[in-house]
C-alpha cells in the first residue's frame, strides 16, 4: 500500500488534534496514524470500508481455483 507523506498524523497529534485526523480523510481519502514511528491505523470514510471488505466475485473465483489446484490429491481422497 502505497502512503501519501500528506496524510501521517503521529499518535499524539491524533489524539490531540482529531479534528485534523478527519480534514485529512476528507480532503485525501485516507489518514495515516503512526505508533512509534510505524504505521498502525489507516483511517478511511465509512463508505470506503465497506467497499474495501467486499471481495470481487473475480478473487474469489481465482482463490478458489487456486485452492483446488493446490489441494487435488486432499479432495480427490475425500470424494472416495
Amino acid at each position: 500500500m502505497k502512503i501519501d507523506t500528506n496524510t501521517i498524523v503521529s499518535m499524539t497529534e491524533a489524539n490531540q488534534n482529531f479534528s485534523k485526523v478527519a480534514r485529512l480523510v476528507d480532503q485525501f481519502g485516507s489518514a495515516v496514524i503512526l505508533k512509534n514511528n510505524t504505521p498502525r491505523y489507516l483511517v478511511v470514510e465509512f463508505q470506503e470500508a465497506d467497499a474495501l471488505q467486499d471481495a470481487d466475485s473475480d478473487e474469489v473465483a481465482e482463490i478458489s481455483k487456486r485452492l483446488l489446484a493446490r489441494n487435488a490429491a486432499v479432495y480427490e481422497e475425500l470424494a472416495k
